[in-house]
């Protein structure tokens, strides 16, 4: 499974120059030791989310360049050994622990490396063995297993369990799309605290798709021939200037965050208004996204996927590429993660900035002086692309963007993708 690419990271890899700065990967190996060492975890911890904890907004808003930083960092926690979740604040300024917090009745993101050891628990259960045998599925190989979260539905036995509720689906092939075809009616609910697959529930024999959803070049071979090249170019380059995190455009100012949780962070945004620096906002981001299913059959009533609280936008997105995700001119922004031990993973080019000719903004024809003015409209966007965009049948996609618009694609449906595009995910988190 394509989580996130890994790299080399050092302390020195990344410079800090405001308040608001993501943690650098220096940073963030540094938080995850302090805490390591301070309480003696075991490895029966994981590390669900490490990130920037935002100083106070007067803290902010008062920074002058040159002015001191106090850095700290926030850290949630997850022992699989007690079912217990952590907060943690660690100072980064002072190499101290300042803050830990054991906090009841809740559970962490369903986590990267979660997905990966649901899946072979799924697969080595002989009860699960047994409900996909009875579908005529006989290589546990081919069977793709995505560990749903349960919710929380007031079900006395299920309380202060960690649960998924596995859905999954078989593939014809090792590179055959398996989203195609979902094995109805099997739900393995599986301990991710012991990694273990406590029942089966069987609603049912369904038949299996009998038709394919593949769209890649190795099985769709006749793509639409009446698209043409179209060049985007800059000769003088855009419009927009990247100092840091921070972007100048027109008379927009903000800043680019990013977290595991939320993905792209917009913070102090402001437009200059004659020749005043006015603020719009101070902190924006994607709180929630969720997906009711609203089917009341037994083994979909309780798909309410919530992307953002029990996944994590961040960490799950994925490294774009230009030309596919990205058109014109790009400055790409990288994200920077752990995995559940604590290992920094980078997520090269995870956010990507540049300026699109949006057609016309106004247009107006005198008719008594024949003059015609014509005005183009130009927006700024910043796409972050989710990983469950590209794979899963449970939503369309969706690119975040920096100036109110309508969302939409950049290319014609079905026409072949440019070479560049094609098998570029980065590889497995280990």
């Amino acid at each position: 499974m394509t989580l996130a690419q890994e790299r080399p990271v050092t302390p020195a890899s990344a410079s800090v120059s405001h308040p608001l700065d993501p943690l650098t990967p220096g940073e963030i190996e540094a938080a995850v030791t302090i805490v390591k060492t301070a309480k003696a975890l075991t490895t029966s911890f994981r590390f669900a989310t490490v990130t920037l904890k935002e100083p106070a907004k007067e803290t902010v808003l008062g920074f002058q360049a040159g002015d001191p930083l106090v850095r700290e960092a926030f850290l949630v926690l997850l022992d699989n050994a007690t079912a217990t979740t952590y907060e943690a604040v660690v100072s980064l300024s002072d190499g101290s622990l300042t803050s830990w917090e054991m906090i009841p009745g809740v559970q962490p993101p369903i986590m990267l490396d979660e997905f990966v050891e649901c899946e072979a628990a799924v697969k080595a259960s002989p009860e699960f063995q047994a409900a996909i045998a009875k579908r005529g599925i006989t290589d546990p190989d081919l069977v793709m297993v995505d560990p749903w979260s349960a919710g929380h539905y007031g079900i006395a036995e299920e309380q202060g369990m960690r649960l998924s509720r596995a859905l999954c689906w078989v593939k014809a092939s090792p590179t055959d799309n398996g989203y195609a075809r979902p094995i109805e009616g099997v739900i393995p609910v599986v301990d991710l605290n012991k990694m273990e697959v406590i029942r089966v529930e069987d609603h049912g024999v369904i038949p299996l798709p009998p038709k394919d959803g593949n769209y890649t070049p190795e099985y769709v071979k006749n793509y639409r021939t009446d698209v043409k090249p179209l060049e985007i170019v800059q000769p003088e380059g855009p419009s927009f200037t990247v100092k840091g995190q921070e972007i100048a455009w027109q008379k927009w100012k903000m800043r680019v965050g990013f977290t595991p949780r939320e993905g792209l962070v917009l913070y102090t945004v402001s437009y200059t208004d004659q020749g005043k620096e006015r603020p719009i906002f101070y902190r924006a981001s994607l709180a929630e996204m969720t997906v009711p299913y609203g089917d009341p059959l037994p083994h979909h009533y309780r798909k309410n996927a919530f992307d953002v609280g029990e996944y994590g936008i961040g960490s799950l997105a994925n490294s774009l590429t230009l030309g596919c995700d990205c058109l014109g001119v790009i400055h790409y922004f990288d994200g920077f993660i752990t995995d559940s031990r604590g290992e920094v993973a980078q997520i090269k080019n995870a956010i990507c900035l540049h300026e699109e000719d949006f057609g016309i903004l106004w247009k107006h024809m005198d008719w008594r002086t024949e003059q015609t003015e014509v005005r183009r409209s130009r927006r700024l966007w910043s796409p972050l692309s989710p990983r469950w965009a590209t794979t899963s049948t449970a939503s369309t996609g969706t690119s975040t963007r920096m100036a109110p618009s309508n969302m939409r694609s950049n290319s014609p449906a079905w026409s072949a993708p440019p070479p560049s595009c094609q098998g570029k995910f980065p590889s497995t988190v280990r």
